[in-house]
């Protein structure tokens, strides 16, 4: 039995215990990026159950997941700052905050374009009982249910053996380990950015993993998407720059994780599986702006769980894109994992006095 089958089954313990009587205010701890590597690292087909098993109780209506909230700066307009607020039933039952920030010019800098953080909060007295480095959480969470959708989308179809990265950050290389951690090999693995440093760094990298398979560099994305049975996006656009569909004739399944890439022509003609529809049709993705176009919403086959139920049935004959939107209750899946790992390691470095003023008059 897999966490797929039994939701609660791998899911991380409840949160801080509350006492019988009056409530306990839980003690408040800081786990740094180190740690969260430590506890998430070698461990994919355990984490993509847990991640496959927070999103089946999402699609079964055991969650609270508004949506995200975008903090824009008119004098940085290639900048954010997101907020994913959500809770989790189940075994799990925890609430948080994803505060996660984009900025591209940080990578001509030397640093990463993304930075974040997560709050858990306790379920029983909302008190936040955890800060977590997130910037790893959220590209787990992220190649975690892509790798996920590419065993399921791929079922019934030809399993791709030519595997292509538009876009070779931080995201492309979790994907990559997290596909080849559940399983997956490749005769080939294509590489394409815009950055040649880029490029070569991601090519470097693929090389070194020992995973099989040449790699290829790329100069266009048309040579790329031509040439490989699955290609993954995995770049920074703010709006679609492929839009020619015949380089998708030979049906190539497409983890469309950028969300942006595709113009609305190639959205039409594919075979559309998102996350979530309200969280994907939304801050202008690809999928929102073919809504936008044919002002209704028939070109979407589904969502990944009407795949995983049955409910939705995946062509052999036709591109199938997966668009994840992104939910904040997979990032308190892996994070409350995290937690949990760190604790039973006697690791936890707990904050003394963190909430102080706790009587009511003093």
């Amino acid at each position: 039995m897999t966490a797929l089958d039994s939701l609660g089954s791998l899911a991380p313990k409840p949160g801080p215990a509350v006492p019988h009587g009056p409530a306990a205010v839980p003690s408040f701890a800081v786990i740094p990026g180190g740690q969260v590597q430590r506890a998430l690292r070698g461990r994919e087909n355990e984490v993509t159950e847990l991640v496959g098993a927070a999103y089946r109780l999402h699609s079964a209506g055991d969650s609270v997941n508004p949506p995200s909230y975008f903090l824009r700066f008119p004098d940085r307009p290639s900048s954010r700052i997101i907020a994913l607020p959500a809770s989790i039933g189940g075994d799990l039952r925890v609430d948080g905050l994803k505060w996660i920030s984009s900025f591209p010019e940080n990578v001509a800098a030397g640093i990463p374009r993304a930075s974040a953080v997560l709050i858990l909060n306790d379920h029983a007295t909302g008190y936040p009982f955890a800060c977590l480095e997130s910037s790893i959480i959220s590209a787990t969470r992220t190649a975690a249910l892509a790798a996920l959708a590419a065993d399921r989308l791929s079922r019934g179809r030809t399993r791709p053996a030519r595997v292509g990265f538009i876009g070779t950050g931080l995201i492309a290389r979790y994907l990559h380990t997290f596909l080849t951690g559940t399983g997956w090999t490749f005769d080939e693995v294509g590489v394409h950015d815009l950055s040649a440093d880029s490029a070569a760094g991601f090519q470097g990298y693929l090389e070194q993993s020992g995973a099989p398979g040449r790699v290829t560099r790329y100069d266009s994305a048309e040579q790329l998407i031509r040439s490989s049975d699955l290609v993954v996006f995995a770049t920074v656009a703010a709006r679609p720059h492929v839009s020619e569909r015949s380089w998708f004739a030979h049906h190539p399944l497409v983890l469309h994780v950028s969300l942006r890439d595709l113009a609305p022509e190639i959205v039409l003609d594919s075979f559309n599986i998102v996350d979530d529809v309200e969280h994907c049709l939304k801050a202008d993705t690809s999928p929102h702006l073919a809504e936008q176009l044919t002002g209704d919403r028939d070109f979407l086959h589904g969502t990944l769980d009407d795949v995983m139920t049955g409910r939705a049935a995946v062509p052999a004959d036709r591109t199938v894109v997966f668009s994840p939107f992104g939910l904040g209750v997979l990032d308190l899946a892996v994070g409350k994992f995290v937690y949990d790992e760190v604790v039973r390691s006697g690791e936890l470095t707990v904050v003394d006095d963190f909430f102080h003023e706790l009587r009511r008059y003093g």
